[in-house]
């Protein structure tokens, strides 16, 4: 009897395998605090947790990447002073965007994303977040082509795909976003690492299980949480929805 390597065929069909049974992520609900009323935010954050959400959500904004002004790191240290342990997830739509990173991790962020449009080196800001110690995302506007992960994919803990154009909050889900969270999900799946998969923009609970159907595993909420009378129940239903299809 001969034996012999397998041939490049029987290869991919085994790595093929191998990567269709790796788990995804365990679900994140994340709601944006943009939403959230900032008389009370430490309340509003407290409450939101015990309500069942994961991670909490800065969408940071300032003027010139996008049109509009929010948050800064302060505000991030200031949660973390009031007692917040949860995962802190930073949205950087801010231009430089080096320059701002070294704030938020020393501010207690977990997770910090950004544009690659607001970057003159990908990698080079990949590399600045990590050595920081945090989590380093990408972000990808509707626009966006996803070939971009081609080359930074296997250096990523986190891929952000925006399902409106960002800006300003409470904006209605663009459904083209499905098809590139499928595409993605095709990637991660295919490179075998434990990278998420995020959602960001007019996610609530009549969609989120097509969503997650589409491959996302963390979902970012902003006023169909915040605007809701009741925290828990729509988390629930939420994440009810993603159990459904996963």
């Amino acid at each position: 009897m001969v034996f012999g390597f397998p041939g490049r065929a029987a290869v991919a069909t085994m790595a093929l395998l191998h990567f269709s049974e790796l788990p995804m992520q365990p679900t994140a609900i994340a709601p944006s605090i943009l939403s959230a009323d900032f008389a009370r935010l430490g309340e509003e954050v407290n409450n939101v947790l015990k309500a069942g959400a994961d991670w909490v959500h800065f969408d940071v904004m300032d003027n010139h990447y996008v049109p509009n002004l929010t948050i800064g790191p302060m505000v991030c240290q200031a949660l973390r002073k009031h007692g917040i342990t949860a995962p802190i997830d930073v949205h950087l739509m801010v231009e430089p965007v080096d320059r701002i990173v070294p704030d938020f991790a020393d501010a207690g962020a977990t997770t910090i994303s950004f544009h690659p449009e607001a970057s003159r080196h990908v990698h080079r800001t990949i590399q600045l977040i990590k050595s920081h110690g945090c989590q380093a995302g990408l972000v990808l506007n509707p626009a966006t082509p996803v070939d971009i992960l081609d080359w930074v994919l296997p250096e990523l803990d986190l891929v952000l795909v925006m399902s409106v154009n960002p800006g300003f909050g409470g904006q209605a889900f663009i459904p083209s976003a499905l098809d590139k969270l499928r595409a993605i999900r095709t990637k991660i799946d295919a490179l075998g690492k434990p990278i998420r998969l995020e959602i960001d923009g007019g996610v609530k609970a009549d969609n989120i299980g097509a969503i997650a159907a589409a491959g996302a595993d963390t979902f970012v909420a902003g006023s169909a949480i915040f605007n809701a009378p009741d925290y828990a129940q729509v988390i629930t239903q939420m994440r009810a929805a993603v159990d459904a299809v996963r």
